[in-house]
């Protein structure tokens, strides 16, 4: 009889144990799978910020090439003879200034 009274009080305990490994492992699991989602979260966050960036470049090179185009001397020439009738000076209208 005392044999009975052993087991059942070691069944419980056991039991309590199992439960308490099983929750260990299913939390484990629970950290590791939100770890991976992050990872995942983050790599599609840095992917879209590098097309981002890239897409930035492009447009910071193709703004420094329309600058260039709008400061070259052929357009302001262009720009000077038909919206301000401006014309080449004749040597007669040139005033060279000596410094001392």
């Amino acid at each position: 009889m005392a044999r009975n009274v052993k087991k059942r009080n070691r069944k419980p305990r056991a039991t309590g144990i199992w439960i308490l490994l099983m929750s260990i492992f299913i939390a484990e699991l629970f950290f590791y799978t939100w770890c991976r989602v992050q990872n995942v979260r983050v790599g599609y966050e840095i992917s879209k910020k590098r097309d981002k960036h890239q897409n930035l470049l492009t447009l910071q090179n193709n703004l420094e090439v329309e600058l260039a185009r709008l400061r070259s001397p052929e357009r302001l020439s262009e720009i000077a003879k038909h919206r301000f009738n401006l014309t080449v000076p004749t040597p007669e209208q040139i005033i060279v200034v000596h410094e001392k």
